[in-house]
Order: C-alpha cells, then structure tokens, then sequence
C-alpha cells in the first residue's frame, strides 16, 4: 500500500517526484505543463500474463508507434507463474520476482492497482510531466498477474494508480494504459485529441 509521503513525493532509491496531491484538481482544470516544454522519459510497460490476443498486441503497436513522435516505449512481457507453481502464494512470489528483476534503481515506477489513485487524463499527464523533471531515467508502468502485485513490487513502486474503480483484465487494463499515455502526451503537447 502507497504512503501518504510516496504520494508527495518522498521515495526509495533515490528517485523522487515532486507531484501534486492528486485531489487538488477540480473538474475542468487543466494539466500545468499543458503546452509546455516537458523532459520526455522513455517508458516502459512490464506486463505479467500470458500470450496476449492478436488484437491486442494490434493496439499496442499502434499505440507505441503513435507515441514515437513524443517518447521512447518498451513493451515488456512477463510470463505468468514462471515456475508454474501450485500454491497462488508461491505464483504471485514467483512474479514479483521476475517484475523486480527489470526494474532498475533509477526507474521511476507506477504501479497499477484497483487499491490506488484515481486520476484524471490530466492528473496523469501531470504525473509524466513531473517525473521529467526527477533524476529518473525511465518511468515504468507496472501490470500485475492473475492475483495481482507481490511485496516487493509494491514497497519499490513510487506511486500507486488505477484505471478503473472496476478490475480489469491484464490484456485490457494494458490497452487503456496506452490510450492514456497517448492522451496525456496530447495534453502535455496542448494538441487537439484531448478535449
């Protein structure tokens, strides 16, 4: 679970991010840096499941083309149960391990979680802005398994987010992070896609 001071931006490993309380937004405020010159940090997606369906991987392509234009993004698949344990306990250790294993100690980390933040596009596009401008090389997305996120995953995260107050499929929550990501970008740039 997220502190209060991960939320104000006080983190492990060295990486801090300066962000707005997400509850200072009132309907219809924009984004800070909307239409301002932003630091663009390459991004990467950890995902743990399975093989994707092609439709899926279609969108995802074209959303990482899409977003060419504005950032770097990798698309990062981890196997679910990769030791194929019995014991649920065991899966979700199994893939913690694996999720931390790529993540770096200057990655700026997100995890996705239906316990986290609930923020608007533009509260998100704040949230890329403001990691910008931390000492943070990559900003990475993380998508839980089956059973969700394990300990480790969770204590190095420096923020916690949702997409949706319903749970979503690892499959789709990943497309609507893409969409997201895209608009907030939009947002950044002060383009019309956002309205």
């Amino acid at each position: 679970m997220m502190t209060m001071a991960t939320a104000m931006g006080i983190s492990a490993c060295g990486v801090s991010l300066q962000w707005t309380n997400p509850n200072s937004y009132s309907s219809g405020k924009g984004c800070k840096y909307a239409g301002q010159s932003v630091r663009a940090l390459p991004i990467r997606t950890l995902t743990v499941g399975k093989k994707r369906l092609p439709g899926v991987q279609l969108l995802v392509d074209e959303y990482i083309a899409k977003l060419k234009s504005y950032c770097h993004v990798d698309d990062v698949q981890i196997r679910s149960n990769p030791k194929n344990a019995r014991n649920v306990m065991a899966q979700v250790h199994d893939e913690d391990i694996a999720v931390i294993n790529v993540i770096t100690s200057n990655d700026w980390v997100v995890m996705l979680d239906e316990r986290g933040l609930d923020l608007s596009s533009e509260q998100l596009a704040e949230l890329l802005g403001d990691a910008g401008n931390t000492a943070a090389s990559r900003l990475s997305f993380c998508i839980g398994g089956p059973y969700g996120h394990g300990q480790r995953v969770r204590k190095r995260a420096n923020v916690s987010i949702k997409l949706s107050s319903m749970v979503l499929n690892h499959q789709i929550a990943l497309v609507v992070l893409m969409e997201q990501i895209y608009r907030s970008w939009t947002i950044l740039k002060g383009q019309k896609y956002h309205h």
